[in-house]
């Protein structure tokens, strides 16, 4: 199965520590990073799509994609 997740996050270390985990985990970047103003905080915003094959596992809606 192929899994896919979208992070998101402030613009500072805490973002890219949450990527480079799951870079570590075993994901893989996915397209171009975002970076946009959050209105309601005032603060800029990154965002990263990873993707995922996991051999031997079929995909179900309840599954945390994270613990995969």
């Amino acid at each position: 199965m192929k899994l896919y997740r979208f992070l998101t996050g402030p613009d500072d270390a805490s973002f890219c520590h949450k990527v480079t985990a799951v870079l570590n985990k075993g994901w893989s970047l996915e397209g171009s990073p975002t970076y946009a103003f959050n209105a309601a905080t005032g603060a800029m915003q990154c965002g990263q799509a990873v993707v995922k094959t996991v051999e031997g596992k079929d995909y179900h809606p309840e599954m945390k994609l994270s613990e995969q």
